[in-house]
């Protein structure tokens, strides 16, 4: 019985030892490969995250803003529509993580794992601030009916900053994410590198403004809060529209590894004719 091999790494040795035509890394393929399938879900996933969070801000506002909504005239529709925005945010987040995780492990296990699971909790304790947004529309109805309103307040502002801490904490998970999915995306040279460097240099900052605002040294709405967030609004949308428009670069390791796989996998007379050579070094 003969032992089982294992095919190498696509980012340790494939561009070293494994012969590749090389009209692979050139010619158009036919058909769309599983990597760029993977980057277009991905892609559209992380604009769909940004159609969640401005429209949750948007709609949301009335109560994130006024802290005592449960006594004034309400607007829970309103809410409420802002609340369903941030569930799509939710969605949106949490999905990106599984749609790329198997990419990310075929460069780094740990980073996959890292940053799939900081998805989840990024999505977990933003619904935690979804649920205390419908729990204040919930009691705006009650305080309504109430004969002495001013009651439900402290219960109506307590819901507010919970809220607003599930933001603080939840939302600005995208200084880890940035780690771990920029440090693969960079390593990997699966899209130009100065777009996951935006997120790597930016999350030192993002994390330092999170850390100062449980302190109390600073908070939302601050200048330091806009330096801390721009370069992940930049590298996020960035990031989303090169996936959903351009994929993984053809000219990758890993994508080259796939198209070598598929092409060695095809009938007889089907693989597309070349010189066989080895690629160069990423």
């Amino acid at each position: 019985m003969t032992g089982r091999t294992h095919a190498p790494h696509p980012i340790d040795s494939f561009d070293r030892t494994r012969p590749v035509d090389v009209h692979l890394a050139t010619r158009k393929e036919p058909r769309m490969t599983s990597y760029r399938k993977t980057a277009l879900v991905g892609g559209i996933l992380y604009l769909l995250t940004f159609i969640g969070s401005i429209g949750a801000a948007i709609f949301a506002g009335p109560a994130i803003s006024d802290p005592d909504y449960v006594i004034g005239p309400g607007a829970d529709q309103q809410v409420a529509l802002g609340a369903i925005f941030e569930l799509v945010n939710v969605f949106g987040l949490i999905g990106c993580g599984v749609a790329l995780f198997s990419v990310i492990k075929k460069v780094h296990e740990g980073l996959a794992v890292g940053y799939l699971s900081s998805r989840l909790f990024e999505g977990a304790t933003i619904t935690v601030g979804v649920l205390s947004l419908l729990a204040v529309t919930s009691l705006h109805q009650q305080a309504a009916a109430a004969a002495d309103a001013a009651t439900y307040l402290p219960a109506g502002r307590a819901l507010i900053d919970v809220r607003t801490w599930a933001i603080v904490i939840g939302g600005n998970m995208a200084a880890l994410n940035a780690l771990m999915l920029g440090t693969a995306l960079y390593k990997a040279r699966l899209v130009p590198r100065p777009i996951p460097a935006l997120g790597i240099v930016g999350a030192p900052i993002l994390i330092t403004w999170v850390i100062g605002t449980i302190l109390g040294l600073t908070g939302p709405g601050t200048l330091f809060h806009v330096i801390a967030i721009l370069p992940f609004f930049i590298w996020e949308l960035a990031l989303g529209l090169w996936l959903t428009f351009k994929g993984f670069k053809e000219d990758s390791p890993i994508a080259l590894a796939e198209r070598a796989e598929r092409a060695q996998s095809a009938p007889s007379g089907q693989a597309p004719a070349g010189v066989a050579a080895k690629a160069g070094a990423a």
